[in-house]
């Protein structure tokens, strides 16, 4: 199967696709959603009461009626409005649980849809596309469930509620239905069809500065060694300002909706008054009655803003919503059977091997490559030469565009992931302290371990010491909110973990090159004492490593030039022969 490595982003779901992904979760809290609905249609019912008895206290000034009648009345717009306090809070809470266990959900759907996307992928689309889906998409979709669906619950109860109410006046102030409909359903109809694609825009442009942001953060030091501050801080101002452009955009968006809300209310204040004044002269109703009709109009402004102004927040996050079911729709593309008895004995072997991150840059060409049980094969070559691209098509995380990797005579590819990494166990200088215990963090590696494997590795690495000096031991936090663990002994945590695994193949990828010239000594002695009876494939930055091998394998512009033991090696006079020599004498002056 052929991997290219290109900025090819993750899918985004349709609007139907997300919208069934949306029901599925709400589906699962039928009852509290319909105690949401009843709350809130209660709600609004009470909250008729004020202004229909407002307008009759109206009516009882206006004949000079008795004032305990409108005392009468202030008590029931009290009982009323403590009614519609309690419902509206119920409906709260319940509004509340439903969206904050979905939106638990999503994270959980989103958090493990990105762990189980290839790494290849996931470079291919770009650190800040999967970043900005994990963080700022989930955040959008957030504020969406957590703030705008209640409130077009809340809305569509009040619009319905008072639409009844003015129709129990009167039905002739339902004109100001009729004609203030269509402009608020054009209003609507005009927002739902630009405001995707604005949104959805915006998210892709913030998607793409995340990843230019992150790029130079992540690799600062080649960022300073090489002067390019200037050039990407030039890239990112870019980036920044057509997020800046789509913001706009989506703000102007907003404007045209705000205008065309209040003019709807202005008609819809004009058409009440017509009407009243008309059925008043007819004496079909009294002013009190006309006054509640346009207190209640006046409380529909409140949700049908509402009900637009959260079109804002709906879209937002429906388009946020999209991009993270889009992750969740990425097909699995990994075998699930059981090869675990068809080892062949062969070990790792890869043959023919070609591979480029682009497809008009090829970086390994015919590569061929073995790691036999119990064999040590060193990798050499200058920086460029494709060695640690070599180690990652090796271990499965990409897939070579041609030729062949198998373990144990299967294709690596067939492997399942999970029996993979358990296999291949693939050992950079860029590791990671987990935040925990360190008891947790070394069980990632075999869960099932007991203290005395866990002692048992830390020894062998020569962090046993290191962890008795710290205050609990193994159940000392450690990672960013504990312990803080220096570059070399995070090193020594990972090939404990490795240790703990027990893996088929150990690749090793520079792990040493962080730690200082003190620290690499020792980290030398910890991979050793690990690697021993164990394969392994080391790529090597001090040729004392590679002397230590079964056989060296020396890369050069992406092909081998050269392989065999040391001794061969030397003795041939080839190229290694030639930096060797360099490198020794330079060993001899010092």
């Amino acid at each position: 199967m052929s991997t290219q490595i290109h900025h090819d982003r993750l899918p985004v779901a349709d609007w139907r696709r997300t919208a069934r992904h949306l029901a599925a979760h709400l589906g699962r809290h039928r009852a509290r959603l319909v105690l949401v609905v009843v709350a809130m249609t209660a709600a609004g019912a009470f909250g008729l009461v004020t202004p229909r008895l407002l307008g009759s206290i109206v009516d009882v000034v206006a004949t000079g009626g008795d004032t305990s009648d409108v005392v009468v009345r202030a008590a029931f717009m009290v009982a009323a409005a403590v009614a519609c306090a309690v419902c509206t809070g119920i409906g709260i809470a319940a509004a509340a649980s439903v969206f904050e266990s979905v939106l638990a959900d999503l994270r959980e759907e989103m958090l493990a849809g990105v762990l189980r996307l290839p790494v290849a992928r996931v470079e291919a689309a770009g650190s800040g596309d999967v970043l900005s889906r994990a963080t700022d998409d989930v955040d959008k979709v957030g504020e969406a469930i957590g703030t705008a669906l209640p409130s077009v619950l809340m809305a569509q109860a009040g619009v319905v509620v008072t639409v009844i109410g003015l129709a129990a006046i009167d039905w002739r102030f339902l004109l100001v239905a009729v004609v203030t409909a269509p402009l608020y359903y054009v209003t609507a109809r005009m927002y739902i069809q630009q405001a995707p694609a604005v949104y959805a825009a915006e998210r892709v442009a913030a998607a793409d500065r995340a990843h230019h942001v992150l790029g130079p953060v992540q690799g600062l030091p080649t960022v300073r060694a090489f002067d390019l501050g200037s050039r990407l801080s030039r890239r990112i101002d870019k980036h920044s300002w057509a997020v800046v452009r789509r913001a706009m955009q989506a703000t102007v968006l907003q404007n045209r909706l705000a205008g065309r809300l209040n003019l709807g209310e202005f008609i819809g204040m004009a058409v009440i008054l017509l009407v009243g004044f008309t059925l008043v002269g007819d004496g079909a109703v009294t002013v009190g009655a006309v006054t509640a009709a346009m207190l209640f109009f006046l409380a529909l402004f409140d949700p049908i803003g509402q009900l637009m102004y959260v079109l804002d927040d709906l879209q937002s996050g429906a388009a946020a919503l999209g991009r993270i079911v889009g992750v969740l729709d990425v097909p699995d593309t990994r075998t699930h059977s059981d090869v675990d008895g068809r080892d062949d004995g062969t070990g790792l072997v890869a043959s023919g091997v070609d591979f480029g991150y682009t497809r008009e840059h090829p970086i390994l060409h015919d590569v061929s490559v073995a790691v036999r049980p119990g064999e040590h094969v060193a990798l050499v070559g200058m920086s460029g030469a494709g060695k640690s691209t070599l180690a990652t098509i090796l271990a499965g995380v990409h897939s070579a565009d041609h030729g062949t990797v198998t373990l144990g005579g299967v294709p690596v590819s067939d492997i399942p992931d999970a029996q993979r990494a358990r296999r291949v166990a693939l050992l950079t200088q860029e590791v990671h302290v987990f935040s925990g215990t360190l008891r947790e963090d070394l069980l990632l590696a075999r869960p099932d371990a007991d203290v005395e494997d866990v002692w048992a590795a830390l020894e062998k690495v020569g962090a046993a010491a290191w962890a008795r000096s710290l205050d609990d031991g193994l159940e000392s936090v450690v990672g960013e909110h504990g312990h803080q663990v220096d570059a070399m002994v995070a090193q020594q945590l990972a090939l404990a973990r490795i240790d703990l695994l027990d893996p088929d193949v150990v690749i090793v990828d520079e792990a040493t090159a962080d730690a200082g010239s003190v620290g690499a000594g020792v980290l030398e002695d910890s991979a050793a004492a690990v690697l021993d009876g164990r394969s392994a494939l080391i790529i090597a930055h001090r040729l004392s490593q590679a002397a230590a091998a079964d056989r060296i394998v020396h890369l050069a512009g992406g092909r081998v030039i050269e392989a065999g033991p040391h001794t061969d090696l030397v003795a041939s006079g080839g190229r290694y022969s030639e930096i060797w020599a360099a490198w020794a004498k330079g060993r001899e002056l010092a």
